[in-house]
This record gives structure tokens, C-alpha cells and sequence, in this order.
């Protein structure tokens, strides 16, 4: 008989589309989704997620409309707020058109990418440590309960820094064009190891 340990998996989800005009700087700002692309993201999400998988979720309302939508339909999957979950707060920058931004400052942010916080708001090294520290919580709580899923609704900050974690570590630092720009859809997900 095989008794190796199967792999936990950490399903990122994204949040549903936000209400939120598009070009506008939006990380921290707590804006809702729309409440009819949450409701399909839930009804595909309560299909797809394993049953009695633990859930958290980012404090901020777009994710918790989806974590409660998934709860209606699947009471197994019951929500957990974490605010290690939370995208990137872009400080003074929240909520203003990224084209009303002065260019002077996006380059100062991008020139120390992982360091300066963009808007006098959160610098990338910052949320790379609460994430880390989000994804040992999530390895503990697997070895602790013996769950082989983990589920995270979440944003494509957070999403991005997962890959960069699981491919460089949580002592190495980005450079702007080393980030990765991939994340899932919003309302869709992607399946990582958590090993």
C-alpha cells in the first residue's frame, strides 16, 4: 500500500470583475464586484472546489461577496478572512486614473520596484513577506488537518506574488521587469502546489 503523502494544493482564486472604472488604481480601495459576474464565478467555483476544503479569503469586499456566494451554494466551504490576502495598497494612488498619476512617480516606483511604495502605500517587499507568511500558514494548516486543498479568494497581486515566491523564494526582491504579469481571470483560478 502507498503511504506517501499527497501533495496540498492551493487553489488561487481571483475575485469577480470590480466595479470600478477602468484605468483607475485600485489595490487597497475597497470597491465591490459586480454582483452577477460573482454569481457565476460562484456557481462554477462550487462545482469545481473539493469538499470540506478550508477557505480564506481577503478582507476586502470583492473577495468576501465571492467566499459568501460559494458558501450559499456549497455550506461545507465556510470562509475564513485573512488580511495576508489583501492586494497591494497603493496609497494616495487608490482610486485616481493610473493616467493622472505623474509619470515621474510611476518611474520612482518602478526604478525601486520592490521598495518604494507606490502612493506612500505598501512596498512590494512588504506584501512578498505577508504572502510567505500566508502561504506557511496555509502549509501548516494542511499538516495540522491533514488537508490535501487549501482554497485562497484572493486578488492578482497576491496570485503574482505566489509564483514569484515559488520560483525565486521569500528572500529574493523583483525587479519591475522580472515580475510576473500572469493571474488568473477574475472569477477564475489556477491550481499551484503548496509544497
Amino acid at each position: 500500500m502507498d503511504v506517501t503523502p499527497r501533495s496540498t494544493r492551493l487553489w488561487l482564486v481571483r475575485h469577480a470583475a470590480p466595479l470600478v472604472a477602468p484605468g483607475t488604481c485600485y489595490g487597497a480601495l475597497d470597491v465591490p464586484a459586480d454582483a452577477e459576474a460573482t454569481r457565476i464565478a460562484a456557481e462554477r467555483l462550487a462545482i469545481a472546489l473539493p469538499t470540506r476544503a478550508p477557505v480564506f479569503c481577503s478582507t476586502l469586499q470583492r473577495c468576501e461577496q465571492l467566499a459568501l456566494a460559494i458558501q450559499a451554494l456549497r455550506p461545507d466551504l465556510t470562509p475564513n478572512p485573512d488580511t495576508r490576502l489583501r492586494e497591494m495598497d497603493f496609497g494616495v494612488w487608490e482610486g485616481r486614473a493610473w493616467n493622472a498619476i505623474a509619470h515621474s512617480d510611476v518611474d520612482a516606483w518602478v526604478a525601486a520596484f520592490a521598495t518604494r511604495a507606490p502612493g506612500g502605500g505598501e512596498n512590494l517587499a512588504s506584501v512578498l513577506q505577508r504572502v510567505s507568511s500566508a502561504l506557511q500558514a496555509a502549509r501548516q494548516w494542511s499538516t495540522d488537518h491533514g488537508a490535501a486543498d487549501v482554497v485562497w479568494i484572493t486578488h492578482a497581486g497576491v496570485a503574482r506574488c505566489v509564483a514569484w515566491l515559488e520560483h525565486h523564494g521569500p528572500g529574493a526582491m523583483p525587479r519591475s521587469e522580472d515580475w510576473p504579469v500572469a493571474a488568473p481571470a477574475w472569477g477564475d483560478w489556477e491550481i499551484r502546489d503548496l509544497a
